[in-house]
């Protein structure tokens, strides 16, 4: 037996990530405006699916933008549920260029992705100057085929979001992350806006950056925006209270409390968004 999580809703996975297991099933899509959870391990992500969420984008190390997670985390992941899953898809944190070997590391980690069943990969590559690395991109989304793929908040650091966006169009890109090139969404609403009006159907626009139960209404009618996606916001600190023995000092990073994602704040979150647009 690989492993064994006790949920209240529950999963129990058997034998291998990628064979066996008591999946949670996803209700009927509602209409509505769909709500992407960012995630960073398997149990927040079922937290985000116990609290209705209609897509996790799943990461590591959020605290610095998000990185690729583990195999295992994808797998077990993929495997335990069937709400669709973004698998991030970037080397290290940092600026979006790309060195060669990190390009073989995002090629290999794509491939990982595929093969463990994620409905999507994430990820952005850009020039020192600020525009798409066209080329690049290409390659990758060519081995990305048939996952959806998503254009991550990158584009918040482009030099010209409009031509970019075209860019993307051309490149056959399926939605954009982006806050309208502020630090959150409600600070990049008159951007997102115009990028809504653009995307005309070609491209979807996901509006990231601090969405909230409480902003999400103004967000969606000042921009128009059909998707949503939080992280921060529908978390919750949990301290186990480890400290270790030892002489007093200070606390080391393994010990002090560490973001989950809460099921109630993300229903709050899900339901608010079900009731706009309809």
């Amino acid at each position: 037996m690989l492993a064994i999580f006790d949920h209240p809703g529950v999963i129990r996975v058997v034998e291998s990530p990628l064979m066996e297991c008591d999946i949670m099933h996803a209700p009927a899509l509602s209409s509505g405006v769909l709500v992407e959870i960012c995630v960073e391990s398997v149990e927040s992500a079922l937290a985000a699916f116990r609290g209705g969420a209609d897509r996790v984008e799943l990461c590591a190390d959020l605290g610095s933008g998000g990185t690729t997670p583990s195999a295992g985390t994808i797998a077990l992941t993929v495997g335990a549920l069937e709400i669709p899953v973004h698998v991030l898809i970037r080397a290290r944190a940092g600026n979006f260029l790309a060195s060669e070997l990190e390009l073989q590391v995002m090629r290999y980690d794509i491939a990982t992705a595929k093969a463990a069943g994620a409905t999507g990969v994430v990820f952005g590559l850009l020039h020192a100057e600020g525009s798409v690395d066209h080329k690049l991109m290409r390659a990758l989304i060519e081995e990305a085929r048939p996952m959806s793929v998503t254009f991550h908040r990158a584009f918040d650091s482009v030099a010209d979001p409009f031509a970019s966006l075209e860019t993307l169009i051309d490149l056959g890109v399926d939605r954009v992350l982006t806050s309208g090139g502020s630090s959150r969404a409600t600070e990049g609403l008159d951007r997102l806006a115009r990028l809504v009006d653009q995307s005309a159907g070609r491209i979807i626009i996901l509006a990231g950056g601090g969405v909230s139960e409480q902003n999400l209404k103004e967000i969606v009618d000042q921009t128009g925006v059909r998707e949503v996606h939080a992280g921060s916001s529908v978390t919750r600190l949990w301290d186990c209270g480890m400290r270790g023995t030892g002489p007093e000092r200070d606390p080391l990073p393994w010990d002090l409390p560490i973001a989950v994602t809460d099921p109630e704040v993300v229903r709050r979150l899900v339901s608010a968004a079900k009731v706009l647009g309809n």
